[in-house]
């Protein structure tokens, strides 16, 4: 060590400053010892013990710290006659790399030098599969890349993502209310506009003008559960639609269902031994949470042969085998209608399910986000608020006469609006205490608030133009060519797949989606082991080089063991859904013949 010193002096008492540069780092103890040495003759090695170093150094000095390093230290410290005053400061250290004339990328990856890599991760994380957005997704990105970079590299001209239920990337139009209302938010100034505002209906500007007198800015924070004036919208909606009172302080908005779910999943799961009884196949997001929040997944599968119905000795069977394994069953998922399944429950089926929870002691956890969107003449959507009611398990003033714990999801992200990336969804509660509640609210506290233009969809969405408002007719008109459309195009999606050798569709009943089973040919199944991979996902790959077509493969869903599915949406535009058929059948032709 190599040290400087020299006197100062400072309201009539004199210190020693000394510079120390120090070759390698040292200790505390030993930093300290040799400057007490060299400064005040008296040595500290005796006083100083390493788990008593900050104590005694509160004896000597009001605020000290040491930086310490494989690296060079620059050190400085002021001492008087009673030994080390005042603290070494944290050396100013530079890294100077302009005599290499080659540098050496780092590896990010190597845990020697960085705390957070793959292996570092959290194992829940890592565990945690969104098949939605999968490798069969990453490889349509790269190929999406490539024909920009080369139009003429496939035998297409573009990628369609038939893989999510994301309506608008797929050119179906927003809603001109919700949009008119939201411009009017977003840009206040133009109410006060009059050759502007006039531009825009009545109903619009007043509805606009009722949101900004809640929020004043849609770049504020709202309410952590959400605008009063929407909660109390979607409260209005709720009691229209299932003719039972509801509080709007059991609404929560959030930024899509999936917020919503997220929420509840993170308050029912503790430990590995809290279980979640879940649809196969089911919707990803719930499987992904269950595993990202170290919780049991238990699956009970729906009948494909009953056209996706539910089947309750299926469900009991996977409960007496969770419980089984000395898991707590805390919580049963239904989607209804379903996804990927496209199917819609009986109300036999929801009344099953309700007495179960009830019976069972568990959280009935249902996602009703494609409530608006069934296409079967036979069915019509029930709402498991509305089923409780009709069995008495809620009276018609609203109070809970049974003890069943209901949490109902919806979302603007389906249904017709299709506004998936304004981020707009509620919860709904039905049978907790207050002091359960407060843990919701606290959880949305902590996120502070759902983004406020996404909470205003939501309540664009549940309380529309009326009959006599200006947009009426204007809002009709395209609500009903959306809902058609949809209709035309499942219909045109499940015949053509019936027609196809080796693939059987059930009706497509709601929702967005199909789910077909598929044969695949032997020769293909051992094809795709041999590589490594699931043969539904070779096959989707395989589907998308040859047709831009990105569809899912059926095991990121969860499927009957030794079946295949896929799954796919019927949102591609109607002028072009036509060809996107004719595209997957001249494959799947051409794939089964080149395969048997």
């Amino acid at each position: 060590m190599l040290c400087s010193k020299r006197l100062l002096a400072r309201n009539g008492r004199t210190f020693s400053k000394i510079h120390c540069k120090l070759g390698t780092a040292q200790s505390r103890l030993d930093i300290f010892a040799v400057l007490s040495q060299q400064l005040t003759n008296k040595s500290l090695t005796n006083k100083l013990k390493p788990s008593e170093t900050q104590k005694d150094l509160n004896m000597t000095a009001e605020k000290t710290m040491i930086f310490s390093s494989g690296d060079r230290l620059d050190c400085e410290a002021k001492v008087c006659d009673a030994g080390v005053e005042s603290a070494f400061s944290v050396p100013k250290r530079s890294f100077d790399h302009s005599n290499n004339k080659k540098i050496k990328e780092l590896d990010l990856e190597d845990k020697h030098h960085f705390q957070l890599t793959r292996d570092t991760v959290n194992e829940n994380v890592l565990k945690a599969e969104y098949a939605v957005r999968g490798p069969v997704l990453e490889r349509a990105l790269e190929i999406e890349q490539k024909l920009k970079e080369d139009p003429n590299s496939y035998p297409f001209d573009k990628v369609v993502q038939c893989n999510i239920g994301n309506p608008q990337a797929l050119s179906q139009k927003p809603i001109t209310f919700t949009r008119q209302v939201l411009s009017l938010v977003m840009n206040p100034d133009m109410l006060g506009d009059e050759s502007i505002a006039h531009a825009f209906p009545r109903d619009a500007r007043e509805r606009a003008k009722s949101y900004l007198d809640c929020i004043k800015s849609v770049g504020a924070y709202s309410e952590s559960s959400g605008m009063d004036v929407v909660r109390r919208e979607v409260a209005t909606f709720i009691r229209s639609r299932d003719s039972v009172p509801v509080d709007e302080h059991d609404i929560f908005l959030t930024a899509g269902a999936s917020d919503g779910v997220e929420r509840m999943m993170r308050i029912l799961l503790r430990s590995d031994k809290d279980a979640v009884l879940v649809p196969v196949p089911q919707y990803p997001l719930y499987s992904a949470l269950t595993t990202a929040f170290n919780g049991h997944f238990a699956p009970y599968y729906i009948s494909e042969e009953a056209g996706w119905e539910l089947d309750m000795v299926g469900v009991r069977e996977s409960l007496k085998r969770a419980r089984q394994l000395g898991k707590n069953v805390r919580a049963m998922v239904v989607i209804n209608p379903g996804n990927p399944t496209g199917s819609v429950l009986s109300n036999n089926s929801m009344e099953e399910i309700v007495k179960f929870c009830i019976e069972e002691k568990i959280v009935l956890m249902a996602d009703e986000v494609y409530q608006q969107n069934v296409y079967t003449a036979d069915k019509e959507f029930v709402s498991f608020r509305k089923i409780a009611r009709d069995l008495g398990v809620i009276s018609s003033a609203g109070k809970l006469l049974e003890p069943l714990q209901l949490v109902s999801f919806h979302s603007s992200s389906k249904g017709v609006v299709g506004e998936c990336g304004l981020r707009s969804g509620y919860l709904d509660l039905l049978g907790f205490s207050k002091e359960v509640k407060k843990e919701v609210y606290k959880l949305a506290s902590i996120k502070l608030c759902s983004n406020v233009p996404g909470q205003i969809a939501m309540g664009l969405m549940v309380n529309p133009p009326c009959v006599g408002d200006e947009s009426y007719s204007k809002f009709k008109a395209e609500v009903d060519d959306i809902f058609n459309s949809l209709k035309r195009r499942s219909k045109k999606l499940q015949n053509t797949l019936n027609t196809l050798d080796g693939i059987h569709c059930n009706d497509i009943e709601g929702a967005m989606y199909a789910f077909p089973k598929i044969e695949l040919p032997e020769r293909f199944i051992n094809k795709a082991r041999q590589q490594g991979d699931s043969p539904e996902t070779l096959y989707a790959i395989e589907t998308l080089e040859q047709t831009g077509l990105v569809i899912v493969p059926g095991s990121g869903f969860g499927q009957a063991e030794g079946t295949y599915h896929f799954r796919t949406t019927f949102l591609p535009p109607d002028d072009e859904f036509d060809e996107v058929l004719q595209r997957f059948s001249q494959f799947h032709s051409r794939f089964m013949h080149e395969n048997s």
